[in-house]
């Protein structure tokens, strides 16, 4: 599928067309990941890059890869120290 898009020629004075689409596409990915909508792999496949440039743009942009809370961290310590308590 593909989509057009205006962008007005101030945003892009530095970039080529590719560029500008290569960017957005990666954008839509981050956001849609980080919204819990799609998994890495599909963000991964929809920006058309490698697993390892998809992991580098989320830290840059400081968005969680592994989202456990602190409570589910402390859990699977206590499970696999064998300090759980068994029942």
């Amino acid at each position: 599928m593909q989509i057009a898009i205006s962008v007005p020629d101030d945003y892009a004075l530095n970039y080529t067309h590719q560029e500008i689409a290569r960017n957005l596409k990666l954008s839509a990915a981050l956001l849609m990941f980080r919204a819990g909508q799609i998994s890495a792999g599909a963000a991964c496949e929809f920006a058309d890059v490698d697993r390892y440039a998809f992991l580098a743009a989320c830290n840059q942009h400081h968005i969680a890869v592994i989202d456990y809370d602190e409570d589910e961290i402390e859990a699977d310590v206590e499970r696999l120290t064998g300090r759980h308590q068994k029942c």
